[in-house]
């Protein structure tokens, strides 16, 4: 591995040799050296340096960005040769968008730990776009989103099925209701995610099929908010099962059934389309069609997506 990338990757997240330096138990000195190396290797100055800062110049941009890559890949790589000789273990990088990553990761993830102790996970929490362009930089092994997705660069396959709720207030005039056509609810204030959110998608695609819209829409970036304003009694939401369990039972929150057809949809899994993945990789692949039940999950099912 080229130590000059690793050192300037550290040195551009910290915006400072001396915190790079101590980080990576080195001299400040022993940190310049690298960093011009390295610029003279790609003939161009990486960083600008003042007494306030230090950040990449475009050209340093554009190596940051690729020296990032070029590190994951050797990483992956030579945890796949260590594989050949140990159990399990090593870090494994997991995106995953809101929903999944923080109502059901958690559990998935103490399972992984008592069963594989050598195993490191580390989380990244983002919507599904966000998720997408991480396995396309290949800065995580494994993406976990909401709803359908297709990319023309990545294996994807939907793994599990979620449920999603009418969730209002506890109100007398919604507990009084056992079901509702959706038409009836386009006078109330809707909360929403955020564009890009597979929810979102997922809630926009609803009032498309039903040929309705809200006459007033919030949109909020966090699903605890959404939460606690339909408790306050701002709106109301469209959100997964998974999400409101604690407050259903609580009874700080109600569910709406809605008439027709309940509203669903898939837990989808992204990866790099390539047959090599670490053991790490595929015992948590292993857990994740244990625990959803799904029989198509081990990496060779995945499948290309030609059309994006």
């Amino acid at each position: 591995m080229d130590m000059a990338l690793e050192v300037f990757i550290k040195v551009a997240d910290k915006g400072s040799f001396t915190q790079a330096a101590a980080e990576l138990n080195m001299t400040q000195p022993a940190v310049s050296q690298y960093i011009r190396a390295l610029e003279r290797s790609v003939g161009a100055k990486l960083l600008d340096r003042t007494n306030k800062y230090v950040r990449p110049t475009q050209a340093g941009e554009i190596v940051y960005h690729h020296a990032r890559i070029i590190l994951g890949t050797y990483t992956r790589m030579q945890t796949l040769v260590d594989d050949v000789l140990h159990r399990a273990g090593g870090e494994l990088s997991i995106g995953s968008s809101y929903t999944f990553g923080e109502y059901v990761l958690p559990r998935l993830l103490a399972n992984l730990k008592s069963r594989y102790p050598l195993i490191r996970p580390n989380i990244k929490i983002g919507n599904t776009d966000v998720i997408a362009d991480m396995i396309l930089n290949r800065e995580a092994d494994i993406g976990i989103v909401e709803d359908e997705y297709q990319h023309e660069k990545l294996a994807v396959e939907a793994f599990a099925e979620d449920e999603m709720l009418i969730v209002v207030p506890a109100e007398d005039r919604f507990n009084k209701k056992s079901e509702i056509g959706l038409e009836v609810l386009m006078e109330e204030t809707w909360i929403l995610r955020e564009s890009g959110s597979g929810t979102r998608r997922v809630t926009e695609r609803m009032f498309s099929e039903r040929g309705v819209q809200p006459a007033s829409i919030l949109e909020f970036g966090s699903t605890q908010l959404i939460k606690e304003s339909v408790e306050a009694g701002l709106g109301i939401t469209l959100l997964s099962r998974w999400t409101v369990q604690k407050e259903l039972k609580l009874g700080t929150l109600h569910v709406l059934r809605l008439s027709g057809d309940p509203v669903k949809r898939p837990f989808s899994l992204l990866m790099q389309p390539t047959p090599y993945h670490t053991k790490a990789v595929q015992v948590f692949l292993e857990l994740l069609k244990e625990l959803s039940g799904f029989q198509g999950l081990p990496s060779s099912s995945l499948r290309y997506n030609e059309h994006g």
